[in-house]
């Protein structure tokens, strides 16, 4: 990375940091770009150039997120099935405590929640993962229904299942830290939970979660 791009890269984190901030503090709703740009000793136009929809100030990891599933199956090993790299990748993000499947502190948890604009644009992000799964599993999967005429519907209704599974995993994360348990519990709560509901996937996709 070179000089310009580092200080870009500052300049982007300093932003988002400080609106962050700002966000737990006085909610979402009520900072406004002008508060952020004063906070973060910017113009107000360097704001919204580093982030144009004042959600992604908060959820600023967005293209990591939306992404996440679908590089996790189009970045696998040659025999690996993509269920079992899914359940791979959840696996070592949970141990890491990753934001990115949903551990983010009580505060930031709870910004997210009192937000109406925050929680519309989480499940706008879901529904992006959801889509880029199914491209991925769409190129890593037979691509019609054996004649060669029409689109198989497979891999988009194998992607509604895994996505909803995530969906519901993230959702549980933000649950329990809300409710005040530390990561490590969370850890321990989701491990087993995780391994469960990856044995129902396999079993609603049509095979055992080894082989997926």
């Amino acid at each position: 990375m070179g000089l310009r791009e580092s200080k870009k890269q500052e300049t982007r984190q300093l932003i988002s940091d400080c609106a962050t901030r700002l966000f737990i503090d006085q909610g979402f709703e009520r900072t406004t770009i002008a508060e952020i740009a004063t906070a973060a000793r910017v113009a107000k136009k360097t704001v919204t150039n580093y982030f144009p929809r004042k959600e992604d100030l908060a959820l600023d990891h967005f293209d990591v997120f939306t992404q996440g599933l679908g590089r996790a199956v189009a970045e696998r090993a040659p025999d690996e099935a993509p269920l079992t790299a899914l359940a791979r990748t959840f696996r070592a993000a949970l141990l890491a405590h990753d934001p990115v499947v949903g551990f983010t502190g009580h505060a930031f948890a709870r910004m997210v929640a009192d937000s109406p604009t925050l929680t519309a644009r989480l499940r706008e992000l879901h529904d992006q993962r959801e889509e880029a799964l199914a491209q991925a599993l769409t190129a890593a999967m037979p691509t019609s229904d054996g004649d060669g005429s029409a689109p198989s519907i497979a891999p988009r209704a194998a992607a509604a299942l895994i996505a909803a599974g995530d969906r519901l995993l993230f959702r549980r994360i933000q649950e329990l830290t809300l409710a005040g348990h530390d990561d490590h519990h969370i850890e321990a709560t989701l491990l087993p939970e995780a391994d469960h509901l990856r044995t129902l996937l396999a079993g609603a996709l049509g095979g055992d979660p080894a082989t997926w």
